[in-house]
């Protein structure tokens, strides 16, 4: 980003052409990485909810370095392979002009075959994917909270009978309101959180990429279709979704907040994630569910009916 910026304010490349490559390179694989692991933590919060029981079994510390280490090497081979062969741009370099002078420039001038498949690899497929992901995840919250609505209904009909059933005093007006215990429960208040949650996930990577990656296309197929500082304008509102991604996984997940305070202070720098040894059931009576933005503490002591008691996630 530091020599993008010099780039950009300049207008024109001072870095050498040989460099120019190497940081188109870099910038293409940062980027691809950046939204591949987007999509690994979406598909670890899906296991997460969907099997928490083994989610300590598939999700090792090894198996996370596997999936970062085939992410980056994914974008490796996107961005550095196709770049050092030259089959990334046209054979004519773009020259910037000023008084009469010309000065190299170093943007991200592509071959509609390279756009097209760099642009799918990096950001349809996974977009696709995350949507897809994020989606069954709202709908598996949604049916969960009503499953615990129906255990816990007849409570709550009981509740509104024993306030139907007192009578109004005979001096009083005949209005008499009746609390309504739906919409101040609950279970109302974190079914609007889990969809501003997802919401709020999406929609800021939506917003940051999706104007990009259409522009990326449609400029390698038209070159004087998008202009230069358009292209720049949507180029850092790309780059900004890394700024914005640690706050909004660390504002709507305790696990993410907890990790990102032990990397600034330099504890236990070397595993970001809990142990996962800790997320198997223990031989208590608790196990505990994680969906979205809210938990389910199922509490069985060999009574003859469950517990059910919701708790906030963060």
């Amino acid at each position: 980003m530091t020599f993008a910026g010099v780039n950009d304010l300049l207008g024109y490349w001072i870095f050498g052409a040989e460099f120019c490559d190497t940081w188109v390179a870099f910038d293409v694989m940062c980027s691809t990485a950046s939204i591949l692991n987007l999509c690994a933590i979406s598909m670890d919060r899906y296991i997460h909810i969907k099997d928490p029981l083994r989610y300590g079994r598939w999700v090792t510390r090894r198996v996370a370095v596997i999936t970062i280490a085939a992410i980056w090497l994914l974008a490796a081979f996107v961005s550095f392979v196709p770049i050092s062969l030259g089959i990334h741009r046209p054979d004519q370099p773009l020259i910037f002009e000023d008084n009469g002078k010309k000065y190299p420039t170093c943007a991200l001038d592509l071959t509609p075959t390279y756009a097209v498949v760099s642009s799918c690899i990096s950001f349809y497929f996974p977009c696709v994917v995350m949507i897809g992901i994020y989606c069954r995840l709202y709908c598996y919250a949604q049916k969960h909270v009503k499953s615990i609505k129906a255990v816990t209904r007849p409570g709550e009909v009981a509740e509104k009978q024993r306030y139907k059933s007192i009578r109004r005093p005979k001096n009083q007006p005949k209005k008499f309101k009746v609390r309504n215990l739906h919409h101040s429960s609950p279970y109302h208040v974190s079914d609007h959180k889990a969809a501003v949650t997802v919401g709020v996930i999406m929609g800021v990577f939506l917003i940051c990429w999706v104007p990009f990656f259409c522009v990326n296309i449609t400029a390698a197929f038209c070159k004087t279709c998008i202009g230069g500082q358009t292209f720049k304008i949507l180029t850092w509102l790309g780059y900004s979704n890394s700024a914005f991604n640690p706050i909004i996984y660390s504002i709507f997940n305790k696990e993410f907040r907890d990790a990102f305070k032990r990397i600034l202070t330099m504890r236990n720098p070397w595993c970001c994630a809990q142990d996962v040894g800790n997320i198997h059931p223990r031989n208590s009576d608790r196990f505990i569910t994680d969906y979205a933005a809210k938990n389910v503490v199922v509490m069985n002591s060999g009574r003859s009916s469950a517990e059910l008691e919701q708790v906030s996630a963060i």
